[in-house]
């Protein structure tokens, strides 16, 4: 092999990493996920909370959508798709540029930039909510009431439950989803959307914790906040779902919330699990799954036959409809799914999850 220049040697490291370049840009999505990384200086800051705007300070108020639209993401990295589906949403027919708001209760403005980029949007304005006195605020409330599209970022449901949970930030929350303004929320963020909430007071808990004791200190449950999402009802979702194994515990939440008498029949409950990566859209009920994974819909058929403190769950015949992308959808309103496909069943017998599904998978 010939001996090559100083000069040929630079050039081939040059053009090897023009390449590596080139394949990373190919196998990088074409907008970056938001993040809890600060990338901007606070236009407001104090105690209580930090205002971040990027874009026009002006509202431009487009007329409400006439039906309702949320999203529950499943952590990880954002989905793209479900955002712009928001923003459409948000816009309307008449195109108009929306303000888009993010609350969070730490991190920063990683989502601004983000979202800005996506188009159709006038502004993005993230408020991290630290106390509760930042969730009675008056300029909070105003922001939030302005919002043509709604976003809560991932971080901890403890901190949205117990700073946020019946204050003017709650009330101005709980107003656009009256007025069918799109809402949204990623990881602990989904967590808080639906009627019912891990609430994670006591710090989280894994499926082998709560499927050996239900009524483990760590499994805290709500129902007093942000309870009024269309086709959330009687549901209680989880994110992470796959990745973290947290079937078992979504599970022993449904266990729960029929043993303690939160819904009228056992067949009543709902739970959704979601994993990273993936998105529920839900518009005007009917939810379609987007991004990499799969979402996963559980109806129970009847009560757990075992469930007390310090005791392993027993619970059967709980229904699974599993959906990713592509594969139709499934309308939350009397929980059917739009293609003819067969569902799968899990039990827990003494504590151990097992399932109908092919090779006894649970996922």
């Amino acid at each position: 092999m010939p001996k090559l220049s100083r000069r040929s040697c630079l050039e081939l490291m040059q053009g090897l990493l023009a390449v590596c370049l080139l394949s990373m840009t190919l196998a990088t999505p074409a907008l970056a996920g938001g993040s809890d990384k600060k990338v901007g200086t606070p236009t407001y800051s104090s105690r209580n909370y930090d205002y971040y705007l990027t874009g026009s300070a002006d509202n431009q108020a487009p007329p409400a959508p006439t039906t309702p639209m949320s999203v529950l993401m499943g952590g990880g990295t954002d989905v793209d798709a479900a955002f712009m589906a928001m923003i459409a949403k948000a816009r309307g027919a008449g195109n108009t540029p929306i303000d888009v708001v993010v609350i969070r209760a730490s991190g920063a403005d990683g989502y601004n930039d983000y979202l800005y980029q996506m188009g159709g949007v006038d502004s993005v304005e993230t408020l991290v909510v630290k106390t509760r006195e930042g969730a009675n605020d008056a300029n909070v409330q105003r922001i939030v009431a302005g919002a043509d599209l709604l976003f809560i970022a991932g971080g901890d449901q403890w901190d949205y439950i117990n700073l946020w949970k019946g204050t003017a930030l709650d009330q101005a929350v709980q107003g656009l989803i009256a007025r069918k303004v799109p809402v949204g929320g990623t990881s602990a963020g989904l967590a808080v959307l639906a009627q019912f909430d891990f609430s994670a007071q006591n710090d989280t808990i894994t499926s082998a914790q709560a499927l050996s004791n239900p009524y483990d200190r760590r499994l805290t449950l709500d129902r007093g906040f942000i309870t009024s999402v269309p086709g959330l009802g009687n549901t209680i979702a989880d994110a992470h779902l796959v990745t973290r194994d947290r079937m078992g515990r979504l599970m022993t939440f449904l266990a729960r919330i029929i043993k303690d008498a939160w819904v009228a029949r056992p067949d009543d409950a709902r739970g959704i699990g979601v994993d990273e990566q993936t998105a529920v859209v839900v518009d005007d009920g009917v939810g379609t799954v987007m991004g990499n994974g799969a979402a996963y819909f559980l109806r129970p058929s009847i009560a757990a036959t075992t469930i007390q403190p310090k005791t392993p769950l027993t619970f059967s015949s709980v229904r699974v409809d599993r959906l990713r992308a592509q594969e139709g959808t499934m309308d939350l309103r009397n929980w059917s799914r739009s293609l003819n496909v067969a569902p799968y069943w899990l039990d827990v017998i003494g504590g151990v999850l097992t399932s109908s599904g092919a090779n006894g998978s649970i996922y």
